[in-house]
């Protein structure tokens, strides 16, 4: 088989790395409860505790999904379990 000239090439980032480049965009967080949250980071510190600005909370409930708006809130870092950053168009 050729190989293929074409190979996307991901760059790899530690969380801190990842969050810096997230400052100021919205960021969408999968926490570990299996709420997500879709926010704007205002900052993180060294292990990912983060204040966030303009966020939607959603939680799955027996027959509806809630929706909770928030204007600000600090998340711990141990309740999170996937950051999933907009993705920049190339």
């Amino acid at each position: 088989m050729a190989a293929n000239t074409t190979t996307n090439h991901l760059q790899l980032l530690l969380p801190l790395e990842l969050m810096n480049k997230c400052t100021g965009s919205r960021i969408h967080i999968v926490k570990k409860n299996d709420k997500e949250i879709i926010g704007t980071p205002l900052g993180c510190d060294d292990v990912v505790n983060m204040v966030l600005e303009d966020v939607m909370d959603f939680e799955i409930i027996p027959e509806r999904r809630q929706i909770n708006k928030l204007d600000q809130i600090l998340l711990n870092e141990n309740n999170i379990s996937m950051l999933v950053p907009k993705r920049r168009k190339p």
